[in-house]
């Protein structure tokens, strides 16, 4: 029996020797005149978008240590008490090495696992593209100052340049490093900012490994190509080349008033609002159009997001804005809102004489080209 026992004990130390850990270790050296005992905060983005602690730690000689469980990989936060900046790290099974000075957190190294590797050797290469957008913008602050139009009109060509290739390079590394955390953060922030097609982003979700796919940033992914395609089923009903959905809603004086009474040969639906600045500086230029055109066929109906009726008639009467007006005063709980999918105003839909929807979001210059070609 004892040999039995010992020989269990033996292959229990063996295992425990030659198995992975479970979670991770993170060895901090820091230079800069780091007191002993200061503290060092680990954070992490809960589900509302905060930061929370989720450990803590001192600082003895310089060096720290903190370790947790992680099941799969996530971006984690390092911070100094009373110190500004911080550095991300990716918190995975293994030993991880980070060094920094203490006034530089944001340009601290990060190594000893492979999902620190990929996540910095991103950070390091989005940072050049970086340095060369503020070289590029000071370049610009001078010709600004100098009233030179050639260097000035040859920098934004350049700075447009730069956009173009950082957007590239960014989906040239999620591409070439389907296993980085990193990889699932790009696709998820793209597709929450709009800027990154569903079906792209689903092409690309698709290329991620298995084990990132289990990661948090992953499964936002999932959900945000959910959301996505919902929104690109609503919004069929008010893409170009579909009929506008009719609504009706309450004018000034109380009455009730539709799309469909209020049409001419073309329409223009514009949603606004009192609050709303940039509405208020475009609309001058909307009463223009309106004063130029309608005898010729032009008709508006403005819907507008307010909450207070007497700011409404206000805007109105101020603004000189002579057509046809409705509004629920809901904000953008407003029903005809929901119906055409208002996210931001001002938001404008001009519409031919049968109500089909020819172009959408429409200003200055622009919006009266597509008038009079369209009263032509």
């Amino acid at each position: 029996m004892k040999k039995i026992l010992l020989s269990l004990t033996v292959i229990a130390g063996l295992l425990s020797c030659n198995s992975k850990p479970e979670g991770y270790v993170l060895n901090g050296s820091l230079t800069g005149d780091v007191e002993n005992g200061t503290q060092i905060f680990i954070r992490k983005i809960d589900e509302n978008n905060q930061p929370v602690d989720i450990d803590t730690t001192t600082v003895e000689n310089g060096k720290f240590t903190v370790s947790g469980a992680v099941d799969a990989p996530e971006l984690i936060y390092v911070f100094i008490d009373k110190v500004q900046g911080y550095t991300p790290v990716v918190a995975e099974k293994g030993e991880i090495e980070l060094t920094a000075q203490k006034d530089s957190l944001h340009f601290a190294k990060v190594k000893g696992t492979q999902q620190n590797d990929i996540f910095f050797k991103y950070l390091d290469q989005s940072r050049e593209l970086s340095d060369q957008a503020v070289s590029i913008q000071k370049d610009m602050q001078q010709a600004t100052m100098g009233g030179d139009e050639a260097t000035i009109n040859s920098l934004r060509d350049e700075f447009a340049e730069l956009q173009e290739e950082y957007k590239n390079f960014e989906l040239d590394f999620i591409k070439n490093n389907p296993n980085g955390l990193i990889s699932a953060l790009l696709i998820e922030k793209a597709l929450n900012a709009g800027v990154l097609p569903s079906g792209e982003a689903k092409e690309m979700y698709d290329g991620l490994s298995e084990e990132i796919k289990e990661t948090q940033p992953a499964k936002n992914i999932v959900k945000g190509l959910e959301a996505a395609k919902a929104k690109e089923e609503k919004n069929k009903s008010t893409a170009i080349g579909a009929t506008a959905p009719n609504f009706s809603g309450p004018t000034p004086e109380g009455k009730e008033l539709s799309l469909k009474d209020a049409m001419g040969k073309v329409t223009i639906i514009d949603f606004w609002a009192a609050w709303c600045k940039p509405c208020r500086v475009e609309n001058p230029n909307v009463v223009k159009i309106y004063n130029k055109y309608h005898s010729k066929g032009l008709n508006i109906i403005g819907v507008s997001l307010d909450r207070k009726a007497e700011d409404w008639k206000k805007a109105i009467e101020d603004d000189n804005l002579a057509w046809n007006h409705i509004s629920n005063l809901d904000y953008f709980n407003d029903a005809v809102a929901k119906l055409y999918n208002i996210e931001a105003i001002p938001a404008t839909f001009i519409l031919d004489e049968n109500g089909v929807i020819v172009a959408k979001n429409l200003r200055g210059p622009e919006l009266e080209s597509k008038i009079a070609e369209l009263l032509q």
